[in-house]
């Protein structure tokens, strides 16, 4: 079986959906790899260090995408790759299923069995494999380190022959994947930090690391079973909104976490929300790509709002490329290990599997994914 490993042309991203290290362990389970001339420069890896894994470097992206059995990304395919694919073939990557219905319909005319990483289930079985925690577990550190960049003011308490400077007070809206490594990375910068989540339940784990839960009454919120947080009604957000401001106000750092998948992400904090900031505050809105939870924020810009500034930027894993693509690389990995069978020599993705009925989304022709079937 041979995996092949294009370069990345999507504007901007520099990760790779495999490294060297996990082209070593796939070699010892008897497959063969190529990788695309280049595909790992901008995250740090060499051809060299392809080579000297085991894998075989193709200059030809073509050759190497219509020979392949598997092909690893992260992005999802341009549309005008889907056709020089290997009927039969077998694609993992990001695809955003819930808003690339031209693509999914592609995808399973060339007859490609389709997995979508995003869709992998949050069991225990599957964590090994959940790209969207490893990757969330990553862009939360980066907003971080993006706020210190921008902010005027350190982060710490410091004792000086001048006085004391009191440390910058963050609040971190979201305590899932993103938000609990925000608030873990800004403590140990030494801020003050403060988060919301309208999930009750996660205010232990908000404590644990040396926050404050700031508590808002929105009545019935809860999680779904796959852990993330239930849509609020737009009263509820309103509600949110109100009693977050007075939070924001006195906060030198505003961290947005909120995302939904496969849904646009909520809008948490507005115009007025942001005008109760001081001048030279930072806000850092990390849903930006899925329409953005904070009002001002610009894609891939620093916004100014009467001294008040917006981080937009994408693709936040992205900034630490080289870690990014070690674990999106590992999450594949394990994927493949799951579900290779030694004996037969091939990757086996039983239809019954409950990993395989949430992520294959096209397979011999069809969607065959229930969720994506319903759209």
């Amino acid at each position: 079986m041979l995996i092949g490993v294009p370069k990345e042309t999507f504007p901007g991203e520099r990760r790779t959906a495999l490294v060297p290290a996990s082209v070593k362990k796939l070699s010892a389970l008897g497959l063969e790899i190529a990788v695309e001339s280049g595909c790992g420069v901008a995250a740090g890896f060499s051809d060299a260090d392809y080579e000297a894994a085991g894998a075989r470097i193709e200059a030809d992206r073509g050759s190497l995408l219509g020979s392949a059995d598997m092909i690893l990304r992260i992005r999802k395919p341009p549309a005008d790759e889907v056709g020089q694919l290997k009927r039969g073939c077998i694609h993992a990557s990001l695809l955003d299923p819930f808003n690339e219905k031209a693509l999914i319909e592609s995808l399973a005319q060339a007859g490609v069995s389709a997995a979508s990483m995003e869709m992998v289930p949050r069991s225990t079985r599957a964590q090994k494999m959940d790209v969207l925690s490893s990757q969330a577990n990553l862009a939360g550190y980066v907003t971080v380190i993006l706020a210190a960049r921008q902010l005027r003011k350190i982060f710490p308490m410091m004792m000086t022959p001048a006085g004391t400077i009191s440390p910058a007070r963050v609040f971190v809206i979201g305590a899932g994947v993103a938000g609990l490594q925000a608030i873990a990375t800004a403590k140990r910068l030494g801020a003050r930090v403060e988060a919301f989540d309208t999930r009750p339940v996660v205010a232990e784990q908000v404590q644990s690391l040396g926050a404050k839960f700031l508590e808002i009454d929105l009545g019935e919120t809860g999680q779904t079973d796959q852990g993330y947080a239930r849509e609020l009604t737009p009263e509820q957000l309103e509600m949110q909104r109100q009693g977050m401001k007075e939070a924001i106000g006195r906060s030198d750092v505003v961290i947005t976490t909120a995302q939904v998948f496969g849904r646009p992400a909520p809008r948490i904090v507005n115009a007025d929300m942001v005008a109760v900031m001081q001048p030279g505050s930072v806000i850092v809105d990390m849903a930006v790509e899925t329409g953005g939870n904070v009002e001002g924020s610009v894609l891939d810009e620093v916004s100014d709002v009467n001294g008040v500034k917006i981080i937009g930027l994408g693709n936040l894993p992205g900034e630490v490329a080289t870690n990014a693509s070690e674990m999106f690389s590992a999450n594949l990995f394990n994927f493949i290990d799951e579900f290779w069978d030694k004996e037969k020599s091939e990757l086996v993705l039983d239809p019954e599997d409950d990993i395989v009925k949430s992520c294959l989304i096209t397979r011999d022709g069809e969607i065959v994914n229930e969720t994506i079937k319903k759209l």
